[in-house]
């Protein structure tokens, strides 16, 4: 059932299709108590013409891929694309390879807190849509502005969440999509927005700056025997204030990573994420390459970061393919990587206590709220993250085995 007849908001993902799909703008996107965003009709505008609903994925539920599961792993060439890359830069990648000519780019833009979706006609500016928001983006008017684009002949790339790639696909339902390729992000649910300001809030006060940007990935490159190694895996958040200041916290120590990964914070219909199952919506899944140190080694790349690139149709295997002169790795037993990549496979599980702490996200002074309810780091985890951890026992590996190579 559609959002817009229950108010359940189970049943709403904020794919923002059905404001989309209004021909008299009767729709806007309204944040809740928890500053998700959801839709509203103005009565005063709507004729009842039944659009909204009939668009909305819950109620539609467009067709799915054909299951392909063409999976690869690995990492772009380019150094400095990869640097600026939450993973292995498999993104950039199929964007130069696929965008020859008389193309539109759609991806997600980061603007200090907020993120929004936007466009492109040259991918020279492909770097704005470059590394994890872990924030809900809005859509605007992108689905209509796709839509337009191809009507008019250009070939549109298009990135997003699960829900956004099924929220575009349902608007584009009756739209010719030979010239369409829709890349989404493997998602394990997105985190309120009141969780950001309050840590905008505490910053503000301790260093006398607001936040300007957050990188959560920074990947921080250092150099070790003569051979440049990244912090991918440990998950740097670097914060830049208006002032200048720089500040790092690695992925352990910080409170966001506890409290998110711990399901406290997710967006409602997160927990009952219709695409978060095997069938996908997307020509291509990406994400982080997990569990590369246990099946796939030689893909570990300096821990610099590594792609898993799933292609779920026959227009996403060959959009993909044709990075082989740019993008370096090799094809992966689709099994395998689903062992280390539960958003693949199921929804995130639902927290009893996200009540509680929604409450006292209100309610908290943040350094309280992080107290009571992130949790730190034990002995044990710290010995084999910084001691024996996953970089050392490749290190460990190439010095003993010789370094891998990938041809």
């Amino acid at each position: 059932m559609c959002y817009l007849d229950t108010n359940d908001k189970i049943t709403c993902s904020g794919c923002e299709a059905c404001a989309n799909i209004c021909p008299h703008k009767a729709i806007c996107m309204i944040p809740d108590s928890e500053e998700f965003r959801y839709p509203k009709i103005n009565i005063d505008l709507c004729t009842n013409c039944g659009l909204c609903r009939k668009v909305c994925p819950y109620n539609l539920s467009p067709q799915k891929c054909s299951g392909m599961n063409y999976t690869f792993g690995g990492h772009i060439k380019n150094q400095k694309v990869l640097s600026e890359s939450t993973s292995g830069g498999a993104f950039s990648a199929i964007v130069n390879a696929w965008c020859d000519k008389n193309y539109v780019i759609f991806g997600a833009v980061s603007d200090g807190l907020n993120v929004y979706h936007d466009h492109i006609f040259d991918k020279k500016n492909l770097y704005k849509f470059r590394k994890s928001k872990y924030t809900q983006s809005n859509i605007g008017t992108s689905y209509a502005d796709a839509k337009k684009f191809l009507q008019d002949g250009k070939k549109v790339l298009f990135s997003g969440t699960p829900c956004q790639i099924a929220g575009l696909k349902s608007f584009l339902l009756n739209c010719n999509q030979t010239n369409l390729l829709t890349i989404e992000v493997i998602c394990e649910g997105v985190p309120t927005p009141l969780y950001l300001k309050s840590y905008n809030k505490y910053i503000t006060t301790k260093y006398h700056s607001r936040i300007k940007s957050i990188d959560y990935r920074y990947k921080d490159f250092k150099s070790y025997f003569n051979h440049s190694i990244g912090r991918w895996d440990f998950e740097v958040m670097q914060l830049s204030l208006k002032n200048s200041r720089k500040l790092k916290t690695d992925r352990w120590f910080n409170p966001f990573w506890s409290i998110w990964i711990s399901h406290l914070m997710s967006r409602p219909s997160c927990y009952q994420c219709p695409y978060a199952t095997k069938e996908r919506f997307a020509d291509i899944s990406l994400g982080d390459l997990w569990g590369v140190h246990l099946y796939c080694p030689e893909l570990y790349n300096h821990n610099k970061g590594a792609s898993l690139v799933i292609c779920n149709s026959i227009k996403g295997k060959k959009a993909f393919l044709s990075t082989k002169d740019i993008f370096i790795g090799h094809e992966l037993n689709y099994e395998e990587a689903l062992k280390y990549q539960g958003p693949l496979k199921n929804h995130i599980n639902s927290n009893p206590n996200r009540a509680s702490f929604i409450q006292d996200l209100k309610t908290m002074p943040y350094t309280a709220l992080c107290k009571k309810w992130s949790s730190p780091p034990t002995i044990k985890l710290l010995w084999q993250k910084y001691v024996w951890g996953n970089r050392q026992k490749i290190l460990f590996w190439k010095l003993t085995k010789g370094f891998y190579h990938i041809q």
